[in-house]
């Protein structure tokens, strides 16, 4: 028996699982929350209730984790210094050191322009103290990389530093994403080492020596090793793994796969077995990347988002928030806060600002350590407050002798100084007793004063706002579909009504209409039964789940294949429209001219086949499959067929020894 850890870090929780490869059977699962300040910390918890036989009988860990998109997004990372060649960037690039220094090459890979190594020198001289890694790209570097490749030998001879070239990333033409990619790359370079080092420590501090694998954005794995060079490439990999994990579960290959976690809902399509990749690369942070990644729409409706009242009206923020009852479990002593909530008289004043409504069972509690120097005098004085025990608004507002308005409190969640907790889904099932992991008796105390506010039955509250969650799960997953096959979000009012009927389920006075899902959904995370099935009837298929659903972002971290490409884009020569006419190869192996194109297609297999297969192994592959692909792009010139370009795929995926 090949047994498994599989690890799955997300916004809210941090699972795990230990699996039995050979058959993909769950021999144990857990939970913790994800500490962000640590992501080791969530992970040790994790674990720590495992069987330790099991643990060490561990082959193989395999991980996936938020920190690189999360970095990202955030802004964080390493001091880079980034160096262009041949033309500037036409957007916004985040480097601590930048130039642009000349060496051109064209569309047919021809030297247009010598490169400058001259005024690299002096730039490299300067910053080697300056920077932690050095980006490289050069405009039309995919045609012909002789250039980031020389001045890549130069950064590394001169600074020692860690160097990332765009060429390593992509093949694809797009000169902003593929920068783009480079610098983000190099900026988790360190980050994504820490991590793996707090890995390899808690894998360590339960005697776990096996290799430990990480989950990429498109949902194949790779070693440490590798993703140390290319940490762009595990961006998105929770979404990702998560397709994964359907497919493991339920033997599934065409599926809309719906994860819900706490903070989101990610929405993920399975092709023959596969995640459905985005065509264009990643958008990440606002910018359009060249990285290889699923096809995942997020929305900001989870467990833990926030249930706002206003007045009687009720609304779902995207905002998340600390679960009642999770909080409750870690802070018994807000039951006491709860029940003095309910002694307070109702009233129904509605605010026209949402951002300083803060109801009387809403807590809160310090986030991450950061200083407080430049806060207003006020609000440091309520982080001290709150740093030992949450508390509500209108507590603090009283010892601290203020007005509870006077806290910039909006300001102070955005900016990560505090975490609010309320009433939350995840409090709706606890209370109704459907979902019951945490302290139910704090959902229950949060309902009933909710559901005063708005002057309707605790009944009749849960099963209005769970309308709410379906409802939004529902207009996500059309919303999802319908603008991948059409290439845009937007609605005009005609199809906005028709979504609302199928959405709500409730017809116009004239009109019916209902929509027929094609595949089935299938649901990953812990209170997906709770919410998918009133979705599926709504559109008309099936829904499928697993006992180990809550589990199925692990699973699909463990259950991954190593994947490794390369495409080789031929074109003939000016003026040549055939097979037999001469043409150039273009791809990260370099620059080729052939006197046919028969003969430039066989050599980018076999070339091809060379630089998967060595990497893959790289990656900690045993055995490997090789698969080819030849796409033409032909125009008909009214006599007969000629070749635009010829592009040629090379795939390897193989499992690491330890899974096989």
């Amino acid at each position: 028996m090949s047994i498994g850890l599989g690890l799955d870090t997300g916004g809210t929780y941090t699972d795990a699982v230990i699996i039995d490869i050979n058959n993909n059977t769950v021999l144990e699962k857990a939970k913790a929350l994800t500490t962000k300040d640590n992501l080791a910390k969530g992970i040790e918890n994790s674990i720590a209730n495992f069987d330790n036989e099991l643990l060490s009988k561990i082959s193989i860990v395999s991980l996936s984790s938020t920190l690189a998109t999360n970095s990202i997004v955030e802004g964080h990372g390493c001091k880079i210094a980034l160096i262009c060649i041949g033309r500037e960037p036409s957007i916004t690039v985040n480097s601590d050191e930048y130039i642009c220094i000349k060496g051109k090459h064209d569309l047919n890979g021809d030297e247009t322009e010598p490169l400058d190594t001259t005024t690299a020198t002096i730039f490299l001289n300067v910053i080697k103290n300056r920077v932690d890694c050095i980006a490289i790209t050069g405009y039309m570097s995919v045609r012909n990389p002789e250039h980031e490749i020389e001045i890549e030998k130069l950064s590394k001879k001169i600074t020692g530093k860690p160097v990332v070239c765009g060429y390593q990333l992509s093949s694809s033409l797009g000169f902003n994403e593929r920068t783009i990619t480079a610098v983000m790359n190099a900026k988790l370079i360190p980050i994504i080492k820490e991590l793996i080092m707090s890995v390899i420590d808690v894998m360590g501090r339960h005697s776990i020596s096996a290799p430990i694998m990480i989950v990429k954005g498109d949902g194949s794995i790779t070693n440490i090793e590798s993703a140390k060079e290319r940490p762009v490439e595990t961006i998105l990999c929770g979404p990702a793994a998560s397709l994964n994990g359907a497919r493991v579960l339920t033997g599934i290959k065409d599926a809309v796969v719906v994860d819900m976690g706490g903070t989101t809902t990610d929405i993920g399509i399975l092709k023959n077995g596969y995640p459905d990749i985005e065509k264009k690369g990643a958008v990440i942070g606002g910018f359009r990347t060249h990285v290889k990644a699923a096809n995942i729409t997020t929305s900001g409706i989870g467990g833990d988002s926030r249930i706002f009242l206003n007045g009687k009206t009720i609304s779902l923020k995207p905002q998340r928030v600390v679960p009642l009852c999770i909080a409750a479990s870690l802070y018994p002593d807000i039951l006491n806060d709860l029940r003095d909530a309910l002694k307070i008289p109702v009233k129904y004043e509605k605010s026209f600002d949402d951002k300083n409504v803060v109801s009387d069972i809403e807590f809160f509690m310090t986030s991450n350590p950061m200083s407080t120097d430049n806060l207003p005098i006020l609000d440091r004085e309520f982080i001290a407050l709150i740093s030992a025990h949450p508390i509500t608004l209108r507590r603090a507002a009283n010892i601290l002798n203020t007005h509870p308005l006077n806290f910039n409190i909006s300001n102070l969640e955005e900016t990560g100084y505090v975490l609010r907790i309320g009433l939350t889904p995840t409090d709706l099932l606890h209370a109704e007793g459907t979902y019951v992991e945490y302290n139910a008796e704090a959902s229950n105390i949060g309902v009933e004063y909710a559901s005063r506010r708005v002057g309707i039955s605790s009944k009749n509250f849960i099963n209005h706002v769970k309308e709410m969650v379906v409802k939004k799960i529902t207009n996500e997953i059309m919303m999802k579909i319908l603008s991948d096959k059409t290439g845009t979000t937007s609605t005009c009012p005609i199809c906005g009504k028709i979504l609302d009927i199928v959405t709500s389920g409730i017809p116009d006075d004239e009109f019916n209409c209902r929509i027929t899902l094609k595949d089935p959904i299938v649901g990953i995370g812990a209170p997906v039964d709770s919410w998918l099935p009133q979705v599926s009837k709504k559109l008309n298929t099936q829904y499928v789940s697993s006992e180990d659903s809550m589990a199925g972002n692990a699973i699909g971290a463990i259950s991954g294949c190593i994947v490794e490409s390369i495409s080789v884009l031929i074109e003939p020569k000016n003026g040549a429209s055939g097979y037999k006419d001469p043409c150039t190869s273009f791809s990260k192996m370099g620059k080729f001219e052939f006197d046919n194109i028969n003969d430039a297609i066989k050599q980018a297999k076999s070339a091809g086949e060379k630089y998967v297969g060595e990497s893959v192994i790289k990656s900690g592959a045993s055995n490997f499959n090789v698969e080819y692909k030849v796409d033409e792009k032909t125009y008909d010139t009214g006599l007969s067929k000629a070749i635009l370009d010829v592009t040629v795929t090379v795939t390897a995926s193989g499992k690491p020894v330890q899974m096989i």
